[in-house]
């Protein structure tokens, strides 16, 4: 597994295992339990949750999977907006814990931008970090604008990470995000790689792909690793996605192929609204 720098000096695996939709359909839970399992047997130990996603249900997913095996996972959750005043961070993140039956979230990120100031978001994480709850915290779905403020505030220099939708299809971060936060030393996490299946019929990503030998998921996502700076966490229930997704972290696009799908995907060409799904 490669690996990034975060601004702490600590390292951010550059691929991971998305649980967006899981812990919603209870006769699933085994699957997916079964699917991250696979991720951690390949190597991919980072995975990405959200107190959001199911309602809880997928950072339970989490921690069935996880158990018996924390020490190979780098974990990642997110706390609501609504939730991510001071007392209500504390309290979400010990919430997070509890369903994923561990003591520390490795990455503990605001899933999105909501009506609490940041100052008291950044207050919250600075508690959580120094009690040892979380090694590292960031942020999600923020855009340029927001980064610059986030960082002018006091501890928002140590923000880990913006996890953002980008893929093929969504390269507006490309314009103005991206730059800045290269700039600035933060790893970008990128959601959605293959836009929710979305860009697996393409014609042109498809015919990239047969030139491999390889699935159009596999591309897509080794695209996105192309990018320099940025980490990829597609979501899986199948086996075979799983090793799909592993994949990826061993394909070399060459010149080619990416002239190709920059003709097929153009890059944005002013600055674009950051995307949300």
């Amino acid at each position: 597994m490669r690996h990034l720098r975060l601004p702490s000096g600590g390292e951010l695996p550059v691929l991971g295992q998305g649980t967006w939709g899981m812990g919603e359909d209870p006769s699933a839970h085994a699957a997916e339990v079964t699917a991250l399992r696979h991720g951690l047997d390949l190597g991919t130990g980072l995975i990405d949750t959200a107190e959001m996603y199911g309602s809880g249900g997928a950072e339970r997913v989490v921690g069935a999977a996880i158990e018996g095996r924390r020490d190979e996972v780098f974990l990642v959750s997110k706390v609501l907006p609504h939730h991510a005043d001071r007392a209500g961070t504390v309290r979400a993140c010990e919430q997070s814990l509890r369903r994923l039956g561990t003591d520390r979230i490795d990455l503990y990120l605001l899933h999105w931008r909501g009506g609490v100031p940041l100052e008291q978001t950044l207050e919250a994480f600075t508690e959580l970090w120094e009690s040892g709850k979380i090694g590292e915290f960031g942020v999600s779905n923020l855009d340029t604008d927001d980064m610059r403020e986030l960082r002018s505030l006091a501890g928002g220099e140590a923000c880990a990470t913006d996890q953002v939708l980008y893929n093929l299809s969504r390269r507006g971060p490309e314009y103005e995000l991206l730059p800045w936060c290269r700039d600035h030393g933060i790893p970008v996490m990128a959601y959605s790689p293959i836009e929710q299946g979305r860009l697996l019929d393409d014609p042109v990503l498809r015919r990239v792909a047969e030139d491999h030998g390889a699935s159009p998921a596999r591309v897509a996502v080794a695209w996105v690793l192309a990018g320099g700076g940025l980490c990829a966490i597609p979501k899986a229930t199948k086996l075979a996605h799983v090793e799909e997704n592993r994949a990826a972290l061993d394909l070399r696009l060459t010149e080619e192929d990416l002239r190709v799908l920059n003709e097929r995907f153009p890059p944005p060409e002013g600055r674009t609204p950051l995307e949300l799904l």
